[in-house]
């Protein structure tokens, strides 16, 4: 059953044949939870022009902001691999905790005790109704994939993340990895 596959922590890498829609084309997707309620993900590959200085000038750092979702996008959301340091975080899995007191947060960012490889900050989420994802699985929208980078998926460049994942799944998917972001345009 699909349900039992889907853990948080996963990784959820859309489907070639996810063309023209503009928040899932090419996504790649933290799972950050999941239960019978529903599911709730993040975007890791998809880069704005932000950066948290853009959003919150009192923090002296330029780390990138990405877009997490289509849900909620005038929130700011933050995953990290630094919980010893940020207090009342929610693990996630493998070294990987979402949240935490955001007081905290922007004090050691300026004081350097935070660099870009510990924190990764979302505008939005993504997120399924109950069922919701799992009949997306059945629809071959997303493949289901451990998350082989644990903690170090934070540092992760974005750039080619998504056909990174595309030719690590071989196969039938090879002929992807080096296809034009909208095919039609070949």
């Amino acid at each position: 059953m699909i349900s039992e596959k889907l853990r948080k922590g996963h990784l959820l890498i859309a489907e070639p044949s996810i063309v023209g829609d503009l928040s899932f084309n090419r996504s790649v997707i933290l799972l950050a939870d999941h239960n019978k309620e529903g599911s709730v993900g993040f975007i890791i590959n998809k880069p704005l022009k932000y950066t948290i200085n853009d959003l919150i000038p009192e923090i002296c750092a330029r780390f990138k902001i990405y877009n997490g979702g289509p849900v909620e996008q005038d929130n700011l959301y933050f995953i990290h691999n630094i919980p010893n340091l940020i207090p009342n975080s929610i693990e996630i899995s493998n070294g990987i905790y979402w949240g935490g007191d955001f007081e905290s947060t922007k004090a050691l960012i300026n004081d350097g005790k935070i660099n870009k490889d510990n924190i990764r900050f979302f505008l939005g989420y993504t997120g399924w109704d109950e069922n919701q994802l799992e009949n997306e699985m059945l629809e071959n929208s997303w493949i289901i994939t451990e998350n082989n980078y644990e903690n170090k998926i934070i540092g992760k460049s974005a750039t080619h993340f998504w056909q990174e994942q595309i030719k690590e799944l071989g196969g039938e998917y090879l002929i992807w990895s080096n296809a034009p972001e909208n095919p039609y345009l070949n």
